[in-house]
């Protein structure tokens, strides 16, 4: 690591005193690279275009790794841009959930992480990329680190926008997500999947769909999708061909508890390729029509636009700092 760039959002993360702290913490991460003889900087963004264009900036002044100061959103961001180039994506996690830091197992604390990142190793990683319609109906298409989604947790997200844990706090928010998941309508629709490493494919029709890229999701569910890692070349599908509340909650009991036990109506299949569509006669078990109910789409825990969606595999995309790996 020799010339960074480090992105942070100043408004994110609460107000008033605490910014003032956490901006405090990742300026003291730059002295600290800069101690190192790194040429750091610290760059202000607002706005996800905004660090975009900023991240792009500093792939064109010849930076070799880039900081995402914050959670998946802002990695994913990021993302974006040091797809399908030698510029290496380090993390310093300020989010809430931070699921890739957990699954590379970054340290928490920033200026930890930070020295993880610069003694640690290069990983060249395969990534996701997911084609799909954005909320105009127009054609868009994104990388994906984590995970991409379709159906029940894509709906959550389209009913609970970006800012609402801000402006509800916690506790409200989880209330609202709780609500809404025993109101969504469980609306189906399509899968087709090409399994890897045979000429097999499936088909099934479902009420949501999961493509996971990596295995340790951090906190208290961890494995949602047993199998998955950066280290292949292809995701992790985890298909829902049921309508059953209680078959949802027992899997993710299931991942809480660490167990390994079958739930009906719920499949894994490893794929490089993964199909969504509408049913032509798309109906919920409500009985609501298409017409009435879009399946939306996310990516990275990011709401991006609404079905039809093409999921495909990129290899050797993306270059993460990480800690070094323990030797199995």
């Amino acid at each position: 690591m020799r010339k960074a760039v480090l992105l942070y959002n100043p408004n994110s993360g609460g107000t008033g005193g605490r910014q003032s702290k956490r901006q405090a913490e990742v300026e003291s991460v730059v002295a600290l690279l800069r101690e190192a003889k790194v040429d750091a900087q610290l760059v202000l963004t607002d706005s996800p275009a905004a660090a975009e264009r900023q991240a792009r900036q500093a792939v064109q002044s010849g930076c070799d790794t880039v900081f995402a100061c914050g959670g998946d959103g802002t990695i994913h961001t990021v993302t974006q841009v040091l797809a399908n180039t030698s510029v290496a994506l380090a993390i310093l996690p300020m989010g809430t959930a931070n699921a890739l830091a957990h699954d590379l197992r970054l340290p928490m604390n920033l200026k930890k992480a930070a020295l993880a990142a610069l003694h640690g190793e290069s990983r060249r990683v395969a990534l996701g990329r997911i084609q799909f319609r954005d909320l105009h109906g127009n054609p868009g298409a994104r990388f994906f680190v984590v995970a991409a989604g379709a159906g029940v947790d894509a709906h959550l997200f389209y009913k609970l926008r970006t800012g609402t844990k801000q402006h509800m706090g916690m506790a409200a928010y989880y209330a609202k997500a709780w609500h809404l998941w025993f109101s969504y309508p469980m609306t189906r629709f399509r899968v087709e999947l090409a399994e890897a490493g045979s000429d097999a494919s499936g088909r099934a029709d479902v009420t949501e769909m999961l493509a996971v890229r990596i295995r340790n999701f951090g906190g208290v569910l961890q494995e949602l999708a047993p199998g998955a890692s950066l280290d292949r070349n292809d995701i992790r599908v985890v298909f829902c061909r049921t309508s059953s509340r209680l078959a949802y909650l027992l899997y993710v009991t299931r991942g809480l508890l660490g167990r390994t036990w079958k739930v009906p109506g719920i499949e894994l299949a490893y794929s490089s390729q993964v199909s969504c569509q509408y049913l032509h006669d798309s109906a919920s078990a409500s009985g609501t029509s298409r017409a009435e109910t879009k399946i939306y789409v996310e990516t990275d825990g990011e709401l991006v636009g609404t079905l039809p969606a093409e999921i495909t595999v990129v290899p050797d995309a993306l270059t993460l700092r990480a800690p070094l790996r323990k030797v199995q």
